[in-house]
């Protein structure tokens, strides 16, 4: 096993900083990572609009056949949009793992902060709809290019 040693000092301009009003570590160099261990939110609910909290997880897994077509809405917390977690030039990426039933639903209404935004899809067509007796994953990666305005890309893919 290889060993650390940590430098007398670092200069933390050049690195990084600890942004405490987004609770986002921010680094300005390199970062080079052996293995990332991502938090997954597992989920039973079936109905509803998901807000999707960026700073609680990566994905999300609804563990449960789904009973209705649904809304997913980025945020950044309960109390942070993801507008002001996220800077311009910077982008984020999602995944959402749907359980399907026999009778299959889908993601068809899609928000960042409680406003409509339009996927592009991997592609070029929106689903339109779920995939039977199967999970479907859906991977969003959504790039912040101004104040209040995102571009997202996204895929809908069947595990069965």
């Amino acid at each position: 096993m290889a060993t650390y040693t940590r430098p007398a000092s670092v200069d933390s301009s050049s690195v990084g900083w600890y942004d405490d009003t987004t609770d986002v570590i921010r680094m300005t160099s390199s970062l080079g990572i052996s293995d990332v261990i991502e938090n997954v939110t597992i989920d039973n609910s079936t109905t509803g609009t998901i807000n999707f909290d960026a700073l609680t997880q990566a994905i999300v897994f609804y563990d449960t056949d789904q009973t209705a077509n649904r809304t997913i809405n980025f945020r950044g917390d309960a109390t942070k949009s993801l507008d002001s977690v996220m800077v311009a030039g910077e982008s984020m990426t999602f995944a959402t793992l749907m359980t399907e039933g026999t009778t299959p639903y889908y993601l068809n209404t899609y928000q960042i902060d409680s406003s409509a935004v339009t996927p592009k899809w991997q592609g070029g067509t929106a689903p339109s709809g779920g995939n039977a007796s199967s999970v479907d994953a859906y991977s969003f990666t959504i790039v912040k290019t101004a104040t209040s305005t995102f571009t997202v890309l996204a895929s809908q893919t069947q595990f069965a």
